[in-house]
This record gives structure tokens, C-alpha cells and sequence, in this order.
């Protein structure tokens, strides 16, 4: 079968005394027919928060992904283990899923707008984990409903990038709405992975010490 031809996919599952997760990703929009994916539908996420399942909608939607999300956890407690251990399944699911790394692109940025809000991503798919978050100062501290703050947004941010060894810098430019802000970033995030991910000719990885993975 051709570089072309094979889907990019991988399976993770997370399970700790806090949270439950399973995770299928599909690179190209689509799973593999075989065994592993057989119970992988795309565009089934269900997680224990609403804004949550939201944000790994637009993430998948907008970067082109197939994605399948379960996930429990300890929500009488807060989100935040259940965040940041979707973020650390789904950075795992990412990596085994680049492989070798041999024939994407690589890097990939992208600006997108939600009304007042804006934001930039900046992606390098790097091999190395490391995260860059801003948004505006009056924001900071900012929530986005009542469970849902948006330090919860870097946690998860944080995890996918130090999980999934790419180097995220992803910058709120300008919002009012802490909503906006959080969704105008999942946007450009994902269109950033899609340019990256993509598959150039060649099939050479795109580094002059010739890995991605060490």
C-alpha cells in the first residue's frame, strides 16, 4: 500500500484512579479497516463537560481529524484531572500516530477570528514537548462558566503538547469573551496541525539530523 494510501492512526487509553480515557485519532479523516479501529466512530466525543466536548469537536472539525474521545473522571472533585489526562491521551494518540515523522510537513500556523477575539498557532512538530499560551492580561483569570476556567484551556494545552512532542506557541491576540477567546484558540490550533500533518513528496524526514523522534 502507498505512503498515499495508508491512513495515520493510532488508539490510546488512559485509565487512573482519577480518570478514564479512550482516544482514537485518525490523521487523514478516517480510520483504518482494521481490528484495532473496528468500534472507532469519527465525531463521537463524549465527555463529562459540554464546553470541553465542544472544543475537541472544533479541534477535530476544523483540522480535518477523525476523532472518537470517551471520557470519565472525577468531576466531584473538578475538571481539571479530566482535562488535562484528555490532553495527555489524545498528545499520545498524536505521536504514535506521526510515526517516524517521515513525509509531513512539519511546521504550520494559522490565525482565526471568532467575532472580537482573534488568535495565532504556531505549531513544530518538533519531537520536543513545549507549550506558549497568552491571552490578553484582562483575561487571565478569566472563566469561562462557572467549572470551567481558562487555566483549564493551558492545562490541556500543555498536556497535548508535552505529550504529543510538538511545540505549540498559541497566542489570544485580542478578546472580550473568555469564550472566544478559548474557541477562537482550539480554531487555530487545528488549522495549524492540519498544515503540519500534511504529507509532502519524499517521504524524507523533515530535519537536518535527520529524526524527529530522539
Amino acid at each position: 500500500m502507498s505512503e498515499i494510501q495508508t491512513l495515520r492512526a493510532a488508539s490510546v487509553v488512559r485509565e487512573t484512579k482519577e480518570t478514564q480515557i479512550r482516544v482514537h485519532l485518525g490523521l487523514d479523516g478516517a480510520f483504518p479497516a482494521t481490528a484495532a479501529f473496528d468500534d472507532a466512530q469519527a465525531g463521537r466525543i463524549a465527555t463529562p463537560d459540554g464546553f470541553l466536548t465542544h472544543m475537541l469537536d472544533a479541534l477535530a472539525t476544523h483540522g480535518g481529524l477523525a476523532l472518537d474521545v470517551a471520557a470519565a473522571g472525577d468531576v466531584e472533585v473538578d475538571l481539571h484531572h479530566t482535562v488535562e489526562d484528555v490532553g495527555i491521551a489524545l498528545g499520545a494518540a498524536l505521536r504514535d500516530a506521526l510515526g517516524d515523522r517521515a513525509g509531513i510537513v512539519r511546521f504550520g500556523h494559522a490565525y482565526a477570528p471568532l467575532d472580537e477575539a482573534l488568535a495565532r498557532a504556531v505549531v513544530d512538530l518538533s519531537g520536543r514537548g513545549f507549550c506558549v499560551h497568552t491571552v490578553p492580561e484582562a483575561l487571565a483569570q478569566a472563566w469561562i462558566k462557572p467549572t470551567f476556567s481558562l487555566d483549564l484551556v493551558h492545562d490541556f494545552l500543555h498536556a497535548f503538547a508535552d505529550r504529543g512532542r510538538f511545540t505549540l506557541h498559541l497566542d489570544v491576540l485580542r478578546a472580550r469573551n473568555a469564550h472566544h477567546a478559548a474557541e477562537a484558540g482550539f480554531k487555530a490550533l487545528a488549522l495549524a496541525l492540519r498544515a503540519a500533518v500534511a504529507r509532502r513528496p519524499g517521504g524524507v524526514v523533515p530535519s537536518t539530523k535527520g529524526t524527529l523522534t530522539r
